[in-house]
């Protein structure tokens, strides 16, 4: 999944500088256009390019929910298990697919992005314009934590429309977990950001950390299925702890505080080491 890097480039450098620049000699713009601030104009411009990546929306937006799907067709995951507390396999992977389009929108899409941004000059020169570069890292963040929210809805929809899947039992428990597990994501995507000095050293490290993070939130092997070792050592992981954490929210629990701590230390621990390794140029 590669982004179209040399057009978002282009384009953000045109829109920021059309928006941030007026002739004196020309025409009054609308009241809604004087009203816009540059980070506003940045948003803008980045939401169209975003949408017009039909691979990122793919992967990030439908790909969980058509995994779901598929994954419904297997008799056996549709059949209620005692060892499973009296669920199904497929009641496991709503959760799971929701950490998967979080993993994919944070690790494999906004990454390569960011650097080819910064690779190509794009940064430094909005640093002579009055838009700051941190409005285009606000703006990537907020499209790709949007973007999770969106897909983890349509995942609990398709669930429930087609193979019955009860609605967490816990939802205030299950979005504070929600929300955690988005932010891990995204710093994760930020520290690969600081780490990947161009957009192919990005997608070669976010393709090795999309792997492990998919195992460890339980894409090939839901984390309470597994053996018991193997299950303590994912449970201290990031995702293994989101994905505990979910499941226990959709089984009508308040999710544990430990599992909610370890995605939060996490969170904070990869978001303090992008701040101070990320450069600009």
């Amino acid at each position: 999944m590669q982004t179209e890097t040399s057009t978002a480039s282009t384009s953000t450098a045109s829109t920021t500088t059309a928006s941030t620049t007026t002739a004196p000699d020309t025409a009054p713009e609308p009241r809604a256009a004087r009203r816009r601030g540059p980070t506003t104009a940045v948003l803008i411009a980045e939401t169209r390019l975003f949408l017009r990546e039909p691979g990122s929306l793919f992967w990030v937006f439908v790909f969980p929910s058509l995994l779901l799907v598929i994954l419904g067709f297997v008799p056996a995951f549709k059949e209620v298990r005692d060892e499973l507390g009296g669920r199904r396999v497929i009641d496991l992977y709503v959760p799971i697919s929701i950490l998967l389009a979080m993993i994919t929108a944070g690790i494999q899409a906004m990454p390569p992005v960011l650097t080819a941004y910064r690779e190509r000059g794009i940064l430094r020169r909005m640093s002579a314009t009055p838009v700051r570069p941190s409005a285009l890292l606000t703006a990537q963040i907020l499209l790709h934590g949007a973007a999770c929210l969106g897909s983890a809805l349509l995942v609990t929809v398709v669930g429930r429309a087609a193979y019955g899947v009860a609605l967490p039992g816990q939802l205030p428990g299950y979005l504070l977990a929600l929300l955690l597990a988005v932010a891990a994501a995204l710093s994760l995507g930020a520290m690969i950001c600081a780490l990947a000095r161009t957009a192919k050293a990005a997608t070669a490290v976010g393709s090795a950390a999309y792997l492990v993070m998919m195992f460890t939130a339980g894409v090939w092997l839901p984390v309470r299925t597994m053996p018991d070792l193997l299950r303590r050592i994912v449970e201290i992981t990031p995702f293994g702890a989101a994905s505990q954490a979910l499941e226990q929210a959709a089984s009508g629990s308040w999710p544990g505080w430990i599992h909610l701590g370890i995605v939060a230390l996490w969170t904070a621990a990869m978001g303090a080491a992008a701040s101070r390794l990320f450069r600009w140029q």
